[in-house]
């Protein structure tokens, strides 16, 4: 080989620098080039996965310290979560998945879900929809002789946990499995609601869930609420779950039957986050991942997503971005991916939550990223405390050396426990007993209107409605109006005050049919308070117009006796 070397090095003569580096190349062994190479490769795989597991090593295996944001008097921090060991100890990666990206993908793959069986219910939603309740009580993993068939006692005062998937995720998923095995261990019950056409369930109505859609939250939790009203009720969030249940929390605020909640790992903002995963090489497989997921979703609801959206489009998407576009953002009718990002964004709402809120994420999520979240936002609300943690991926969070348990699993069953044990637990405003007055309400026109007990108002039509649990709970938004949520509308305080104030908005009327109109809508709100009160209105228009009646009167009698005294006179 050498003596080869040579003589073609003689034949092309010596004096080229390139060739004599060449002929020097040639004498290295091909074994250490290929362990070169394997030394490049790896070096590039370690920083592209984003691995630190050599960085675990040198600092021993302390793990990173869990990071909490509040606000300096939040008595969430100092009465809760500073007893809360787990979020003041160390979060130590599983070695062997030092990444962010070999935890999520592990997570997808398998996690080491425990196994059980869950009890389903299914909860129709009043539009025609319905959901599957995945229940697992404590008594199911504890080893009880209770009959697995058997409801839960509406006087049951054990806690109830309702946990919300992420996107195209449901109860199987590892980890929501995990969280509720862990806190059904602990002694409390867990319900997992599946988000609409998931679970094994098919879409029985034209209305489809997204990240901002949060109306079936809230009729499971009044639901819940409904049908045991003496068990506190505390809600899990995760991934776009967790964007669904803090912006559902902001949106009603304190009226929420909520004792607590923990949102893990959440988008906060989807426009951010759209941005930020369409940005790197990474980033876009996931985005393709997660794409591939939702194309495949909308194959089992193919019917309907043909019918209300654009199937070409769908079966074409390469992103998420592109599915929205084609999909959510039709059946949504947002008017662009923007609006439909802007407006289902949980960041925003954060301001108003006032439920204790738990919000845990990782810094080196692939999926969620750090650049959305709130931070001020959570700082200056007394009722949010926000744990960050350098490591864990999206969701995964393993821990141990055979990555058997999942951190935020155990943080979030110790917080609960915690917070349940303390003063400091959110009860709902108990609403006015008094009906609010309604003025120019779509209900009118309704055939017939129920009042309910508690001061709820609803329209019913003439056809049949099937009868589910959904009707039984009061919901805000869904053909009942609340007292809570209609502040800003007059509330009389007796008969004699609304009478007061339409007849004075009655008389500010220019035209007749003004005049009636608004007599009428007295007359109809008047008949709705109490069965006296169109009798009171009678009895005061009798009493307030007998002078001129009488008036009158005594003017026609005198003039018929003055005509006919003096034919009386004449006769005689």
């Amino acid at each position: 080989m050498h003596k080869m070397v040579a003589d073609w090095w003689g034949l092309a003569g010596g004096s080229n620098p390139y060739l004599v580096l060449l002929s020097d190349l040639l004498l290295i062994p091909i074994s250490h080039y290929l362990l070169a190479f394997l030394a490049i490769s790896a070096v590039f795989v370690y920083r592209f996965l984003e691995f630190h597991f050599l960085h675990d090593l040198l600092t021993g295996f302390r793990g990173c310290s869990v990071a909490l944001t509040y606000h300096s008097s939040s008595l969430i921090y100092h009465d809760v979560v500073s007893k809360c060991r787990v979020l003041h100890s160390r979060y130590l990666v599983t070695p062997w998945l030092s990444s962010p990206h070999l935890q999520t993908v592990f997570l997808s793959i398998s996690g080491r879900a425990p196994p059980f069986n869950y009890r389903r219910e299914l909860f129709y939603l009043s539009d025609g929809g319905t959901i599957a309740l995945d229940w697992l009580m404590n008594s199911d993993v504890l080893g009880s002789n209770i009959d697995r068939t058997s409801a839960i006692p509406e006087d049951n005062i054990t806690p109830i946990v309702l946990a919300i998937p992420g996107l195209t995720s449901d109860s199987e998923s590892p980890y929501i499995k995990h969280l509720a095995f862990n806190t059904a261990q602990k002694g409390w019950n867990v319900v997992v609601t599946n988000h609409r056409g998931l679970g094994g369930v098919s879409i029985t109505s034209d209305c489809f869930y997204n990240a901002g859609w949060t109306e079936d939250l809230r009729a499971v939790i009044n639901h819940l609420h409904h049908e045991y009203p003496k068990a506190p009720l505390f809600v899990v969030g995760t991934s776009i779950g967790a964007n669904i249940l803090v912006k559902y929390l902001g949106e009603d605020g304190d009226s929420v039957p909520v004792a607590g909640a923990v949102a893990i790992c959440s988008p906060w903002d989807l426009l951010i986050g759209d941005r930020f995963i369409s940005r790197r090489l990474l980033q876009k497989i996931y985005d393709r991942a997660l794409a591939i997921g939702l194309q495949g979703y909308a194959q089992l609801h193919q019917p309907i997503y043909s019918r209300l959206a654009n199937w070409e489009g769908i079966k074409k998407s390469r992103s998420i971005r592109d599915f929205d576009h084609h999909a959510t953002r039709l059946v949504g009718k947002f008017e662009t991916v923007d609006t439909y990002y802007r407006r289902c964004s949980s960041a925003s709402y954060v301001g108003n939550v006032s439920v204790p809120l738990l919000c845990i994420s990782a810094l080196d999520d692939p999926v969620c990223t750090r650049e959305a979240i709130p931070w001020d936002e959570c700082r200056a609300n007394t009722n949010i405390v926000l744990a960050t943690t350098e490591r864990g991926g999206h969701l995964a969070f393993f821990e141990g050396l055979t990555a058997a348990g999942i951190w935020w699993v155990r943080a979030v069953d110790e917080f609960l426990k915690v917070l349940h044990s303390s003063q400091h637990m959110h009860v709902k405003k108990v609403a006015s007993s008094n009906p609010p007055l309604i003025v120019d309400s779509s209900i009118d026109q309704g055939p017939y209107v129920n009042i309910a007990e508690d001061g709820m108002v609803a329209a019913v039509g003439n056809e049949q409605i099937e009868e589910n649990r959904v009707e039984d709970v009061h919901e805000p938004g869904e053909g009942k109006i609340s007292v809570e949520q209609d502040e800003q509308r007059p509330q009389p305080k007796s008969d004699s005050d609304s009478l007061a104030s339409m007849v004075q908005s009655s008389q500010q009327a220019t035209t007749p049919l003004g005049v009636t109109a608004r007599v009428r809508r007295c007359l109809d709100l008047l008949s709705r308070q109490s069965r006296w009160s169109l009798w009171l209105l009678v009895y005061i228009a009798i009493v307030t117009s007998w002078p001129v009646v009488g008036s009158v009167l005594q003017i026609a009698l005198q003039k018929k006796r003055r005509s006919v005294l003096p034919g009386a006179i004449l006769k005689r």
